[in-house]
């Protein structure tokens, strides 16, 4: 989340509304027949994970020093800005789908909010850790509603390079708060992104689903619950995000959020992302995005990438029927 606004980021957003306005006049002149909206098919990329001890690498020490994920996204930004190939995408269309949260069967122990912390933990939000290309990572996730009750939501790039390699050592710890693991720390059997990330890096697509191992022969649902998903739904809705910013000002040891109201990305509208006002640093990449006011609400996105250190807004994919193929496969493998 560094990439600077600059004036050739300023001519490209008018290039790419050139783009936009060419494109609706020729579709002016040669209306098309009556029917649905094309809908964007997708393949998904699923690894399953076979190394173990992930649980154990992550020292406190190694969560600590882990380096913030955005920088894996970076890359992906800015080729994406060089890009008009997705100006001519057809919108995903699609009815609205909704999958219900799953309450958690276990009475886990309240976690109290200490110092530097603007949230009080949220059980099924936590912190993701994975290795790639031999160096250690940090991000966001939460626990979604799935039918193996093993399901977690984050950004592409915090399972895949995007193009490249699944990410190693993937472990989630729900209700993380300085350095502590209250809710255990779980361990990845399968991840699961997009074809258009793990093969392109494409920024419209920057999500992804980890499976969890059971603990302790329990399911993570099981133990701090799941949210409710969304996809197809409207956009500019009203979102209330969640993440662990770990790049200054913020230290990663506790919670953040940001409330607001979806608007377009200004500057690379080919990613057909929306953003929300948020000053969330690197590290809270990954987290979710419940429509409404808590984290009660559907998820329906993830923190993705903003512009810039001090950047003012986080912007996050639109989960239509390309991510839902994804969030499909997890949970029911």
């Amino acid at each position: 989340m560094r990439t600077p606004k600059t004036l050739a980021t300023s001519l490209l957003c008018l290039s790419a509304a050139a783009l936009l306005a060419l494109s609706a006049a020729g579709a002016a002149s040669a209306a098309p027949a009556p029917g649905k909206a094309p809908m964007e098919t997708s393949g998904v990329s699923s690894h399953t994970v076979v190394e173990t001890g992930g649980a154990e690498y992550w020292t406190e020490e190694r969560m600590r020093n882990a380096i913030p994920g955005d920088v894996l996204a970076d890359k992906a930004v800015q080729r994406g800005a060089g890009s008009t190939a997705a100006l001519n995408r057809p919108a995903e269309a699609g009815a609205p789908i909704t999958v219900e949260s799953q309450a958690p069967v276990l009475q886990a122990k309240e976690v109290q909010a200490k110092v530097n912390a603007s949230e009080t933990p949220v059980k099924h939000i936590g912190k993701v850790f994975f290795t790639l290309g031999g160096s250690n990572y940090v991000c966001s996730g939460n626990s979604v509603s799935a039918t193996n009750k093993s399901t977690v939501s984050t950004a592409g790039h915090c399972l895949n390079e995007g193009p490249g390699a699944f990410a190693t050592k993937f472990t989630f710890v729900p209700a993380y708060l300085n350095g502590s693991a209250p809710y255990g720390m779980w361990t990845a059997k399968s991840l699961h992104a997009p074809t258009q990330w793990s093969s392109g890096g494409d920024m419209t697509y920057d999500t992804g689903f980890a499976v969890m191992n059971t603990l302790n022969g329990q399911t993570l649902a099981d133990v701090v619950g799941a949210s409710g998903v969304q996809f197809n739904a409207a956009r500019g809705l009203s979102y209330k995000a969640f993440g662990y910013p770990a790049a200054r000002p913020f230290t990663g040891e506790s919670l953040k959020s940001c409330t607001g109201t979806a608007t377009n990305d200004p500057y690379n509208p080919q990613f057909n992302s929306q953003g929300i006002p948020c000053n969330m640093t690197g590290g809270s990449s990954g987290g979710p995005w419940f429509i409404g006011s808590s984290s009660t609400g559907y998820q329906n996105s993830v923190n993705s990438y903003g512009y810039g250190s001090k950047s003012t807004t986080m912007y996050g994919p639109y989960w239509g029927s390309v991510i839902q193929q994804a969030y499909t496969t997890a949970a029911a493998s």
